[in-house]
């Protein structure tokens, strides 16, 4: 199967949305798993709204993602003089035909089908125009398009790998236009030249293109084309099965990115938005390339949930290695202001120990620095209903600052030795061991939960310790509770 060759052509207007990635990922995964070629093409011909910022953005996020590609990239920009000859032959061969309709006349056209409760399908009344008016529309500069010749009667059948055979009744495809006024392609041709000048084999792409189809396969007959096979995913839906957009939160890579997510947390959870693997559900991206194939791609929509993305992320985070974690943690650290870059030294080691401190309790990077923060500086406030269960206590302060004189003596300092001494603390006041942590625990991170207290301890050190006991002491003494 050497001779598989797809595709990914997204259009730069936009940040690489989670559906395009999915898109992309298809094809990356199909190729790979039959030994074909994944080839990246831009389909930039839209002037107005294509920038070079997110062409530069696509290819970062690809990279980001491990999606490399075998061929390209390929600019349609790039490629005019292809679909010239090519619309050249299709006028020559009388298969397509010039139109001079005017803007004004078209929208007259569209709202009297607007009217009539119809959808808008052009005439043809520039089909069979007479030579004279022709020339007399040419003589005047009338701008001009081209528009593909297309049969009125019968049907068009697009055999899909998923759907089987869709049907479209050709009375509702009109002429449509192939080149613009300006001499830029549409995107249904272009995609058609293109697709047969890379001998891209498999379609792999959006439901939301199947109505794009009949049109392409015609275009592609007109122009003696071999059809490639047309494999349309199913759509991506927000929870409450509306169209995903962004009133549903994030939905592009780079958002994700930004937000700490690792890229095989998103890739395995867009691998599974219409594709099933089996009944795992944690899949990497070599298991995925061995088990893909398009039968087990889903013919129903599929449900964006972020909340399941989240979780997945918080498994990588905790199965990555604690080197690499804390790599990609490093630049929230410092966007957080709790470390300067570059880390070397005894400021990596310390990191390091605070990520395994405290990633087993968090899902992203970004949560990963905030949880992380009071190992760098010390609390400026406390949880108010931590204040209220724990501070508010009659001895509270007192307690805090025995606390801190035994662990000012200590020696060694360290999590055995600062167990043994709470312990040994609570039984000489007679009083639970959780009387002494709960309060130690906010006085040193200014929070309820966390890691274990005295791993907290030992990665403040004694000093910091001991001071932020004495300090939650003079504030609750402050209070006057």
């Amino acid at each position: 199967m050497s001779d598989i060759r797809v595709r990914f052509a997204p259009s730069p207007t936009g940040e690489l949305h989670v559906g395009s990635a999915r898109t992309a990922l298809f094809n990356f995964l199909f190729a790979r798993a039959c030994g074909g070629k994944f080839i990246l093409r831009v389909d930039d011909t839209d002037q107005e709204r294509s920038r070079p910022e997110y062409v530069d953005a696509l290819f970062n996020s690809l990279h980001w993602l491990g999606l490399e590609w075998d061929e390209g990239p390929y600019y349609q920009s790039q490629r005019l003089p292809e679909y010239g000859r090519e619309a050249a032959r299709l006028l020559a061969e009388k298969k397509a035909y010039h139109c001079y309709c005017t803007p004004d006349e078209l929208a007259a056209g569209r709202a009297e089908a607007r009217k009539a409760g119809k959808p808008y399908l052009y005439p043809g009344r520039c089909r069979t125009l007479p030579p004279e008016e022709e020339r007399a529309f040419q003589a005047e500069g009338r701008p001009q398009v081209v528009r593909l010749l297309t049969p009125d009667q019968g049907e068009t059948v697009v055999v899909d790998e998923i759907r089987g055979e869709v049907r479209f009744d050709n009375s509702t495809l009109d002429d449509f236009i192939i080149v613009k006024s300006n001499g830029l392609p549409t995107y249904n041709f272009a995609s058609v030249v293109d697709d047969e000048q890379m001998r891209i084999s498999h379609v792999i792409r959006a439901e939301e293109h199947l109505s794009n189809t009949p049109r392409q396969q015609l275009c592609a007959l007109l122009l003696g084309y071999r059809l490639p096979r047309y494999v349309h995913v199913p759509m991506i839906l927000a929870p409450d099965r509306s169209k995903l957009s962004k009133r549903h939160g994030a939905t592009a890579v780079e958002e994700f990115r930004v937000q700490g997510y690792l890229p095989e947390a998103i890739l395995n959870y867009i691998a599974l938005l219409g594709w099933s693997p089996g009944e795992e559900e944690i899949i990497d991206l070599a298991e995925m390339i061995r088990t893909f194939s398009l039968d087990r791609i889903n013919k129903t929509a599929a449900v964006y949930d972020v909340a399941k993305l989240t979780w997945m992320n918080g498994h990588y985070l905790r199965e990555a290695s604690l080197e690499r974690i804390a790599g990609l943690a490093a630049p929230f650290f410092e966007a957080a202001g709790l470390l300067r870059a570059p880390l070397a030294g005894a400021d990596l080691s310390y990191l390091e120990r605070v990520v395994e401190a405290v990633r087993d309790r968090v899902k992203t990077l970004a949560e990963l620095a905030e949880a992380s923060a009071y190992f760098y500086r010390a609390p400026e406030s406390y949880d108010e209903k931590g204040e209220q269960k724990h501070f508010q206590k009659e001895g509270a302060a007192g307690l805090l600052r025995l606390a801190a004189e035994r662990l000012r003596g200590l020696n060694p300092f360290s999590l055995e030795s600062a167990e043994s001494a709470y312990r040994a603390l609570s039984e000489e006041l007679g009083i639970p061991a959780a009387r002494l942590i709960h309060p130690t625990r906010l006085a040193l991170s200014g929070r309820t939960m966390g890691p274990g207290l005295f791993e907290i301890m030992v990665l403040l050190g004694r000093e910091k310790t001991v001071r932020r006991l004495e300090e939650a002491a003079r504030y609750i003494e402050g209070k006057g509770w």
